[in-house]
């Protein structure tokens, strides 16, 4: 962990260590204020619990909560961008697959802020483990999750790189290094396992 921790910093991420995911959701609640805030669908973000708390004082997008386009939208083109990972390789590397891309996007584009928030379950060794974690052990639980009709989901084991048109492994981003247009990357390390 201390390794990928310093490879991360090296990549230029900022990253701030937290021993409960209660501790994490307090940093966000009192760190953002009246900002426009766009939320990736996420099971990390959800067991933090901390959408009531960021909503009550920013313009919070997330279609977890409220479904559609404009939400879609909204949270493509806001301020501060939090969303998790479904892998950290110990070289420091961020890895998502999307299906859709509205996530993986948003991590990308000119923020003032993006902010991935991690449980220690998904550092994940060298970059082949993390790319094999994120493959075959994140995408087939939220294939499960989100009710798709594709292998994996069945399975639930591993990603058969199927060609459903349900398939929710479309895109994969590998953050290797701080995007240049982004204002602050941030990693929130949580010392618990979240999501998947």
């Amino acid at each position: 962990m201390k390794s990928t921790v310093e490879n991360l910093r090296k990549n230029g991420f900022e990253v701030t260590e937290f021993d409960t995911k209660e501790a994490a959701a307090d940093y966000l609640a009192d760190s953002l204020h009246g900002k426009t805030i766009g939320m990736g669908g996420s099971v990390t973000l959800a067991q933090l619990d901390v959408y009531d708390r960021l909503a009550a004082d920013n313009t919070v997008y997330w279609h977890q909560v409220v479904p559609g386009p404009d939400t879609i939208a909204g949270a493509s083109n806001a301020q501060v961008y939090i969303a998790s990972a479904n892998a950290v390789s110990e070289e420091g590397y961020i890895l998502n697959i999307d299906g859709r891309g509205n996530r993986v996007a948003g991590t990308l584009m000119a923020k003032e802020r993006v902010i991935f928030v991690v449980g220690e379950n998904k550092l994940a060794g060298p970059f082949p483990q993390a790319l094999e974690r994120a493959r075959n052990t994140a995408s087939p639980k939220n294939a499960q999750r989100l009710h798709r009709k594709t292998p994996c989901a069945a399975e639930g084991a591993k990603c058969f790189d199927c060609a459903s048109p349900e398939r929710i492994c479309n895109a994969l981003v590998v953050l290797w290094k701080k995007t240049s247009g982004c204002g602050r990357m941030e990693v929130l390390l949580v010392h618990e396992p979240l999501g998947y």
